[in-house]
C-alpha cells in the first residue's frame, strides 16, 4: 500500500473502496469482500444510507481497528452549529465506531462555515481523527481554509483520466490539502473502459484499463476510491502496486483530459438548484 500524509501527520491509505450507490443491505457483503481483498480504506457518507452496513462489515472482519481507515461525510441538510456535531455522533452509532478516521463536509452549500465549526469541535473532542471537505471548488476551499481555525486536510472531488483536475490539484498542494478523487473510472462515461489509448497502455503492461487509470492517479498523488460490487473486480482494482507507468504513458494519458465533469457537474445551475431544493425539503 502507498500512503498520503495528511496535514496533521496521519498516514492515509492512497487506495480505498467506495460504497456510493450500494444499498445498506448489500454494503456489509461488499465491504467484507473488499477487506478480504486487502483494502483498508473505506469511504461512505450519511447520504449513501449504508453506514450501518459498512460498520457491520468492519466489525465482522476481525481486522484490528488501527489497521482500518474509515471515511464518512456530513450531508448538507445536517449543516449548522450543534446539528452537524449531532449528525457525526449518529454516524458513529451507525458505524459502531468510537472514532471516524476522516469526516468530510459533503458539499459546499448551505452554511458550511457553521458546519465546519462543529467539525473542528468534533476533531477537538476526538470523535474524528481528521476533517476535510468534498466537492469544494478552489475558491470555496480557499475561503474555508482562510477563515477556519483547523484547515481542511482533504478535499474529495471528481477526478479521472478525462477530468484530471490539474488546477484544483495545484491549489490543494499550495494549501496543504490532500487531493482525494471520486469517480476514478468516470462512472463508465465517454467509453472509459474501451478507450483505445488506455487499452494500448494496459496491453503494454499486461494490465487492465482500470488498473492503468488507477496507477496514473496514484502517480499524481491522488487518493482513489474505486467502487464495484464484484469481488473479482475489487481484487483487480487493488492489484496496482506491481507495475509502473513510464513518462511516455503519463504524457499520453495527460492528453485525455477534457477539463470538465462527466459525472455530476457542480457548475450546472439547474442540477444544483434541484439538489438544493431537495436539501431544503430535508431540513423541513
Amino acid at each position: 500500500m502507498e500512503y498520503v500524509e495528511l496535514a496533521n501527520g496521519i498516514q492515509m491509505p492512497q487506495l480505498g473502496y467506495g460504497v456510493f450507490q450500494i444499498d445498506d443491505t448489500e454494503a456489509q457483503r461488499c465491504v467484507g469482500n473488499a477487506l478480504k481483498a486487502g483494502y483498508r480504506l473505506i469511504d461512505t457518507a450519511q447520504a449513501y444510507g449504508n453506514e450501518r452496513g459498512v460498520g457491520a462489515a468492519v466489525a465482522e472482519s476481525g481486522i484490528a481497528r488501527d489497521e482500518l481507515f474509515v471515511v464518512s461525510k456530513v450531508w448538507v441538510s445536517e449543516y449548522g452549529e450543534g446539528r452537524t456535531y449531532d449528525s457525526i455522533r449518529r454516524s458513529l452509532d451507525l458505524l459502531g465506531l468510537e472514532q471516524i478516521d476522516l469526516m468530510l463536509l459533503h458539499q459546499a452549500y448551505n452554511d458550511y462555515h457553521a458546519a465546519w465549526r462543529d467539525m473542528e469541535r468534533a476533531y477537538d473532542d476526538g470523535l474524528v481523527r481528521a476533517i476535510g471537505v468534498s466537492n469544494f471548488d478552489p475558491m470555496r476551499l480557499i475561503d474555508l481554509c482562510t477563515f477556519s481555525r483547523v484547515a481542511p486536510m482533504v478535499n474529495q472531488i471528481e477526478t479521472h483520466a478525462f477530468w484530471q483536475q490539474r488546477a484544483a490539484h495545484a491549489n490543494m498542494e499550495q494549501l496543504g490539502v490532500a487531493h482525494m478523487g471520486w469517480g476514478p473510472f468516470a462512472e463508465g462515461a465517454n467509453g472509459f473502459f474501451e478507450n483505445p489509448l488506455l487499452a494500448e497502455i494496459a496491453a503494454k503492461h499486461g494490465k487492465s484499463v482500470g488498473q492503468v487509470a488507477l496507477r496514473y492517479q496514484l502517480d499524481q498523488g491522488v487518493i482513489v476510491i474505486p467502487k464495484t460490487v464484484r469481488a473479482e473486480r475489487m481484487a483487480e482494482n487493488f492489484d496496482v502496486f506491481d507495475f509502473a507507468l513510464d513518462d511516455d504513458d503519463r504524457e499520453k494519458i495527460a492528453e485525455l483530459d477534457c477539463g470538465r465533469s462527466l459525472c455530476f457537474d457542480h457548475t450546472d445551475a439547474q442540477l444544483i438548484g434541484g439538489l438544493l431544493k431537495m436539501v431544503k425539503g430535508q431540513i423541513g
